[in-house]
This record gives C-alpha cells, structure tokens and sequence, in this order.
C-alpha cells in the first residue's frame, strides 16, 4: 500500500475565464543502447504514459492545478500520483486547450480546460504510488508515444512542444543563465 495519497475534489481548484486549469508533464529518461553488434551505444529517449482509467489509449500524467500549489508543483504532484516517478522539471512547453467531456461544473460550464505542460526528468520510479491500482506505465520511444497518444492535445504537447525541444538539444533557460 502507498503511504503517498491522490489529492479529491475541486474545492480548491483554479480556474481562470470559464477555463479549469490542469497542469501536467511528459516524464522523460535516457535509455543506453547497443548498436553496431555492442561496438558503440547511444542514448535513446523514452516517455512515460500511463493508461487511461476511462477506455483505450494512452496519457501523460495531469490533473488539476490547486490554489496552495504552483503548476510545477502541480505538475510533479501529478507525476507521483498517477504514474509514480519523481523528478525534475527542465521545461516549459506549452499551453494546451481542450474540452473535458466528462468534467464540467459550475465554473466551467462547458468543460473548457487550459493546460500548462512541462518536460519532467524522471530521477526516480517509485514502486509504490497512490492510482498504482488503476494505472499502468509504459516507457516508449516519441515515435511509439506518438501513436498511443488518447488525447489530439496531448499528441501535439508531444511533438510541437517535447519534439521541438529535443530537437534544439534539450536547452533550458538555465543552460542559458537566463
């Protein structure tokens, strides 16, 4: 059993222009591998997605940003409860919109929901996390991930966002003293 336990409810929950904000990230690693019969290796990047409690494909963790939280806090809180790992935030990538079919309330009426997406380092794989009941984890490549994305926003948070920036070689406004 965990001793972590999922955050309920919306009490304190953000919202902002009939919008709900969610924050979220994409778990990354480095994983060696062999080429050319073991002679050399390179690194290859993996993304973390979970399963969805709700039908077929594929997520990355996200959830609602909370009023005693920042969204990287809310963020990596996300992390820990729905796929288990801990670790470090490296970017910023972007701000996606989509509607929640299934969340509306009283203050987003219509499900409208604006999400802040980060790329998270992943330090660590807990073997033991709140939703490891209903949640499984899968570490893909970008190319398989874009595949098994549920969610048109989180396939886009994907490749315009995470793609784009590994394309530019992982550079973050602290490699840049910015």
């Amino acid at each position: 059993m965990s001793e972590l336990v999922a955050r309920t409810g919306r009490h304190q929950q953000r919202y902002e222009k009939g919008h709900r904000l969610i924050a979220g990230c994409i778990p990354y690693r480095f994983r060696n591998t062999e080429k050319n019969g073991g002679d050399t290796s390179e690194k290859v990047v993996e993304v973390l997605m979970i399963n969805s409690t709700s039908g077929p494909g594929l997520l990355f963790p996200k959830g609602g940003w909370e009023n005693d939280e920042t969204v990287e806090e809310a963020a990596m809180r996300e992390a820990i409860e729905e796929a288990g790992v801990r670790g470090e935030i490296q970017h910023f990538l972007g701000y996606y919109h989509f509607k929640s079919k299934t969340l509306q309330d009283e203050f987003s009426p219509e499900g409208l929901c604006k999400a802040s997406m980060f790329a998270l380092l992943v330090t660590e794989e807990l073997d033991s996390w709140p939703e490891q009941k209903h949640r499984q984890r899968s570490w893909l490549t970008i190319a398989e991930a874009v595949g098994h994305c549920r969610h048109p926003w989180m396939r886009e948070a994907l490749e315009d966002g995470f793609l784009k920036w590994q394309q530019t070689g992982f550079v973050t406004s602290q490699d840049t003293g910015d």
